[in-house]
């Protein structure tokens, strides 16, 4: 996995490292139980101060992405595979997800096209797991 930073975007650093790691997940770049690197380790590759990923990392705990552990450090918690979704995220998600569509429609973009391109980031996904 390789993150990317965006120093000029209007998202913040800590919800960029926290949107890459989630795709990767999704992707299945990252499995359960990958690790991942060190707050401070991160910080360093990235060039960016250490308490900014330790934001997005508790960002991740708290969605239940990872599990931090001051031993083992933090670790994906689930991946794709992992099974049914704990309870309540589905939920949690519908409501992220309606902020999005009612940006779509309040930008005007047509409900076909919304649908036409959420299906095709879904298949995407879909597309980068299947083995080749």
């Amino acid at each position: 996995m390789r993150l990317t930073l965006d120093v000029d975007s209007e998202v913040p650093i800590y919800q960029q490292i926290r949107d890459q790691i989630v795709t990767a997940i999704a992707a299945g770049e990252l499995a359960a139980e990958a690790p991942l690197p060190s707050t401070r380790q991160l910080g360093a590759d990235l060039m960016i101060n250490f308490h900014t990923v330790n934001k997005a990392y508790d960002l991740l705990r708290r969605e239940g992405f990872i599990r931090v552990n001051r031993k083992s450090g933090a670790v994906v918690r689930r991946d794709p595979d992992s099974g049914p979704p704990d309870p309540g995220v589905a939920d949690a998600w519908q409501e992220r997800l309606r902020t999005l569509l009612a940006e779509a429609v309040a930008h005007g973009i047509p409900a076909a096209e919304v649908l036409d391109r959420t299906g095709g980031v879904l298949d995407a996904f879909t597309a980068e797991r299947s083995p080749t």
